[in-house]
Parts: C-alpha cells; structure tokens; sequence
C-alpha cells in the first residue's frame, strides 16, 4: 500500500513539474496541496475499507472457527453413533444368520419332500387320474429362492390329497395302452386306491410311470397286461367292475402296487413248464399217457373179470365167460378122472387163466423204471446245457442258464410224476390179478378137496 501511495506522489509531482513552467510558485503549492488532500481522503478511504474488510475476516474466522467446533462436536456425535451402529450390526448380522439358517434348514426340508413327494406320485397309481402336481413339485424341488407361504399350502395341500386318494375306489375314463401298443381313449378305469386297476371288462392294468413307459412324453400311462392272471384272479376282478356302488365285493389286491401282480403274470402256466422239459420231456409224458391208457384198460378188464367171477362163484352151472367158469367146466367136463389127473387138468386151467390177467402187467412195471430215468436223463441233459452256456457266457448272466437249468428240473419232475401214478396203478392192478388168481386156486383145491371125499 505504501509503495502505491508513492507511485501516485511521484507521479503527482512529475505531473506538476512538467507544468511548472507554466505557472507561478502559488499556484505550484496549490496544486501540491490539493493533491496531499486529495491523496489524504483516498487513504482514509482505504483505510476505513481495510477496516471493514478486517472486521469482516475476524467475523467470518469467528464464525468459521464457530462452525468447526459445531462439526467437531458433531464428528464425535457420529464416531459415538457409528461406534453403536456397528455393534448394533453385528448383533443383527448374528441374528440375521441364525434366522437364514433356520429359514435355509426349511427351504432344505421343502425341497428334501417336494423331492420325495414327486417320487412317490410319479410312482402312484393316482396319477392317472390327477396329472397336474408333478411339474409344481418339479419347479419346488429345485427352487433356490426360500418357498413361499402359498407354495407351502399347495405342498400340503398335495400331500394331503394322495393320502386321501390312496383310500378310495375311483372311477374314470382315460387313455391307456393295449396289449399291441395301441393307445385307447376313453376306457373306464377303476382304480382300487393305489394296489390295481381294471378296465370295463375286468382286466388288469398296471401303471407305468414316465421312466419305466418310455413314451417321450414326460408322462406315466396306464397299460393293460399283455397276459391276464389266472381265472382264480379274473374271475374275482371282473366280479368287482360288475358290481354296484355301494355293494360288497371281494377284489384282489397288490399291497406292493404291481410287483407281486408282475410276478404272477411272469409265473409260467403248466403248458410252459412243459414245454421247458424239451424232447425228453414229451417223450416222459408220451410213455406216461400211454402206461395210463393201459392201466386203465387192465383196470376195467380186471374188474369186468372180477364181476363175473363174482356171479360165478353163486352159481352151480359153470359158465365159459369167466376164468372161473372155465376152471369148473374141466371138472364137468372129465367126472371121471383120477385126483391126479384132475390136479394136473386144474393146475393147467389155471396157468392158461392167469396169463390173461396179468397181461400188462409188466409193461406198465418197465415204464414206471423208465420214466424216471428219462427224468434223471433229462437232468444230465438240463446241466450239460447249463455248462455250456456258462462256458461261453460266463456266470454274469443267469438268464442265459435258466434254459438248462429249467429243462433239468421240469424233466425230474415229470419222470417223477409220471413213475409215481404208474406205481400205484400196477400195484392195485397186480393186487387185483393176485386176488382173482386166488379165487381160482381156491375153487381149484375145492373141487380136488370134493373128489378126494368121493
């Protein structure tokens, strides 16, 4: 400020010494006065400016010296505030964690039933007729967000509504798969809760869940089985689908929901069996039905027999029908023969009668020895098969061995039930021939007994 106060002296006086010269001293001091006084008021100006411009700064640095304790107290508010907040935090972040956990637990527990519950539906019967939960369970199932209260009551809701349809017989019309492949719409179906179910006309359906139906359709159908169980079972079904509403029938039911229903279907009839025993097994039953056929014909040869002999022994009159007859008739016809004679004569007779009765006899004793070597050959057979088959299959496979395994089994056991009943005929046949036999005999030793008195 002062070097300005200077500048505007100096050029003051340089202003007035280039004008001195033209005029007077007075007039010079004149001008040198009016310039300290002009120079005098502008300093005084200034000064009072710097003055304000002072008490103006001192104020502000007041004011700013004011405002920078307010914040300082309000920056120690706010450390004291923020200090609190994080302990607050942290406690709500460890509550916060529990509560996930326990929410994360349930969200597991949800998708854990979902899960199962879809299994289980998948699986069950009662899909036929309600198909519109497997793509809710799906969609829970696999859900990362927590479930809502909504899709907890349809969970439930889901839940509760199989239990209930598992008790119940419904009926309702649907597509199911034939016997050819075919599909069929509109078939009445009863569903016994989830065990069985039947068409209109008794048959057996099973269900086939999407994996095991391999129809790429995502769905499970109902398919009717390609062979019916026995007429026992049938019977019984087709008994139950005729029956009313209301009133009381009796029905099979597969409490494992097909596996025992499968098995019965897959158990072989006696046709198949038989024909498991191959040639050797024919060739059994074929010497089985013709020792039959013979026994049989011996049987009522021999009771035929037996009946006139019967009729015989209460008559006098010989008669040339009966084996009996024809013994009494040597004695008519040689009354006067010696006793020796007569014996020889009835002896004869005799051998000549038996003959006849126990014709057959021994046929049917060599086929019941035969059948079960043929059962026992058979066997050999079944095994050789087995072996040769493991040879080049290996053990991996056992259905490559059943074939040989059941040939030697089946043919076991129709040389045994061929050789048993052919026993038991030759011995009541052979029993029958020795009792008729006896008769003649005794007649015989009478009539030797009746001359020895005369």
């Amino acid at each position: 400020m002062k070097k300005m106060i200077i500048t505007f002296i100096v050029m003051g006086m340089m202003s007035s010494f280039a004008n001195a010269q033209d005029m007077t001293l007075d007039q010079l001091v004149d001008v040198v006065k009016r310039a300290a006084t002009e120079s005098s008021q502008v300093n005084k100006q200034r000064e009072a400016t710097f003055k304000r411009e002072r008490d103006q700064q001192s104020r502000l640095l007041s004011e700013a010296r004011a405002q920078l304790a307010a914040l300082e107290r309000r920056t120690e508010e706010l450390k004291l505030a923020f200090d609190e907040n994080e302990i607050t935090l942290a406690d709500l972040e460890t509550t916060l964690a529990e509560r996930a956990g326990n929410l994360g637990e349930m969200a597991g527990t949800v998708k854990v039933l979902a899960g199962d519950l879809r299994s289980a539906i998948e699986e069950s019967m009662t899909s036929a007729e309600i198909d519109d939960r497997v793509e809710f369970l799906t969609q829970l199932a696999s859900q990362s967000k927590l479930p809502n209260i909504q899709e907890l009551r349809k969970l439930w809701y889901e839940m509760q509504r199989e239990i209930v349809e598992e008790g119940k017989i419904s009926r309702f019309n649907t597509s199911i798969r034939d016997e050819s492949g075919e599909i069929e719409n509109g078939v009445q179906v009863i569903r016994v809760g989830t065990f069985n179910a039947f068409d209109a006309d008794g048959n057996f359906l099973v269900w086939k869940s999407a994996a095991d139906a391999g129809t790429g359709t995502g769905k499970g159908e109902l398919q009717r089985l390609q062979k019916q169980p026995s007429a026992q079972y049938a019977g019984m079904a087709k008994s139950f689908v005729s029956s009313q509403p209301g009133e009381l029938a009796q029905v099979p039911v597969d409490y494992t929901r097909g596996t025992i229903l499968q098995l019965v279907v897959q158990t072989p009839s006696i046709e198949e069996k038989i024909k498991q025993g191959g040639p050797v097994g024919y060739v059994i039953l074929s010497l089985g039905a013709f020792g039959l056929i013979i026994a049989l014909i011996k049987f009522f040869m021999l009771l035929g027999s037996g009946g006139k002999m019967k009729s015989q022994l209460k008559k006098k009159q010989p008669n040339q029908n009966n084996a009996l007859g024809r013994i009494m008739s040597v004695y008519t016809e040689n009354p006067d023969s010696d006793i020796e004679t007569m014996e020889l004569k009835l002896d004869e007779a005799i051998l000549r009668e038996t003959g006849p009765l126990e014709s057959g006899l021994s046929f049917i004793k060599v086929l019941y020895v035969i059948a079960p070597l043929l059962g026992l050959l058979g066997t050999v057979v079944g095994m050789i098969q087995t072996f040769q088959m493991i040879t080049l299959m290996g053990t991996g496979d056992p259905k490559s061995m059943a074939g040989g395994i059941s040939m030697a089994l089946v043919t076991t056991v129709l040389g045994l039930v061929v050789a048993i009943p052919l026993t038991v005929l030759h011995s009541v046949l052979q029993s029958m021939a020795r009792k008729q036999t006896q008769v003649l005999e005794e007649q015989s030793a009478g009539i030797v007994a009746k001359m020895a008195e005369k």
